[in-house]
């Protein structure tokens, strides 16, 4: 393996969008310098000053162009911009020897560019914000406790679940309120969900249509598939002698959601996406956000485990949070993991190539205890 380059001290972070929170003033702390880069100096000074970081970070109008020619070595790049645009993006860094930072899913033009930034001594680290992010946290600590009380070896069943929500706070006649672009939301229900239930890997060509009730402390939520659950089966070292009865990593919404959105299914079923563009941009006029609005990020991992012995271990985690004034749930919970994740790239306390949050359990022991310093609450049951 190669050599980690070692970091220095700058932070380029790209895009101030909803999920740019106090997890920017965290970098600001941890950083001996941190530049922001939004479409012109005079939108990223003014995020900076409605973020409270005026002077503390450097304004930069963001191209490519730009950003490399003031990238060096051992600098950390932060995108908070869309999926596509975070292969160039890498691409830059790998050129330049920088480190790569972001809490979206890996796209397979990411996974083409890791060998040779792993050769280059660079950290891709990627899948580190909630839902992808904390949920990696929470499955690997509760498959580790699981693991010391059943044993790696034994013959075992078990049920994984992993849910995650951004909902309002105060239930609307939608139920939902939109943390992300709309289009993206209704763009990622017209997209297959492949998980295991009833020991047998399933498929849901339309996700919505596996949806189903599920109480977390007596509240009535509804929780659907999400994505291709099963490449986390390997992802996240479960036992090759433990077999999956369930394994789910979905989305959580407030009850009665699947009648609400009755008439944006038809549209989603029809399929064309001319309308569904249209139909985006409708129901974000509809339903807007406003600064009254509080949001609310509710994520849910359970792992259940039976030996063929008989015994049995259950956990949970919970992370509940309402968003506020100042920031928004979704926002803290997403930047101040991503930002966690640069101070140990800054501390050179992670591997060079592709890292998915924290890999191992007991690094996700010592992120998930700084989260819980840093404003992030949860809970843990086991036994």
């Amino acid at each position: 393996m190669s050599e980690v380059t070692a970091a220095s001290g700058t932070v380029h972070w790209i895009g101030a969008g909803l999920s740019t929170g106090s997890g920017l003033a965290a970098t600001c702390d941890a950083a001996d310098r941190v530049r922001l880069w939004h479409r012109t100096e005079e939108r990223a000074a003014r995020s900076l000053e409605a973020l409270g970081l005026t002077g503390r970070a450097e304004p930069r109008a963001y191209t490519r162009e730009a950003l490399a020619a003031e990238l060096a070595p051992g600098d950390v790049v932060v995108s908070m911009l869309p999926v596509p645009e975070h292969a160039p993006l890498l691409a830059v860094c790998v050129e330049r020897g920088a480190h790569f930072a972001c809490s979206s899913y890996v796209s397979d033009a990411v996974l083409d560019q890791v060998p040779a930034a792993e050769a280059a001594g660079a950290v891709v680290l990627t899948e580190c914000g909630l839902d992808p992010g904390i949920d990696h946290l929470f499955a690997h600590s509760l498959i580790a406790r699981a693991e010391a009380e059943i044993g790696a070896d034994s013959a075992a069943s078990y049920r994984l679940t992993s849910y995650c929500g951004g909902i309002p706070a105060v239930p609307n006649d939608f139920k939902y309120r939109f943390s992300w672009a709309p289009a993206g939301v209704l763009n990622a229900l017209r997209s297959p969900a492949r998980y295991v239930e009833d020991g047998v890997e399933t498929t849901a060509d339309r996700p919505w249509e596996a949806t189903r009730p599920h109480l977390i402390d007596g509240e009535a939520f509804e929780v659907y598939p999400n994505r291709d659950s099963v490449p986390f089966v390997e992802q996240y070292g479960l036992p090759g002698t433990w077999k999956p009865e369930t394994f789910v990593r979905g989305t959580l919404r407030l009850d009665g959601w699947l009648r609400a959105w009755d008439t944006v299914f038809e549209e989603l079923k029809a399929g064309d996406d001319r309308r569904i563009t249209a139909l985006a941009q409708e129901l974000a006029r509809t339903y807007p956000t406003t600064d009254a609005d509080r949001d609310r990020v509710v994520l849910a991992v359970s792992l259940d485990v039976r030996a063929g012995s008989g015994a049995t271990w259950s956990g949970r985690y919970l992370l509940d949070l309402v968003g506020t004034a100042e920031e928004s749930a979704m926002a803290r919970c997403v930047s101040r993991t991503l930002a966690l994740g640069v101070r140990h790239i800054l501390d050179g306390s992670l591997p060079p190539g592709l890292g998915r949050a924290a890999e191992t359990a007991e690094r996700s022991e010592r992120w998930l205890a700084e989260l819980a310093r840093q404003g992030v609450p949860f809970t843990l049951r086991a036994g």
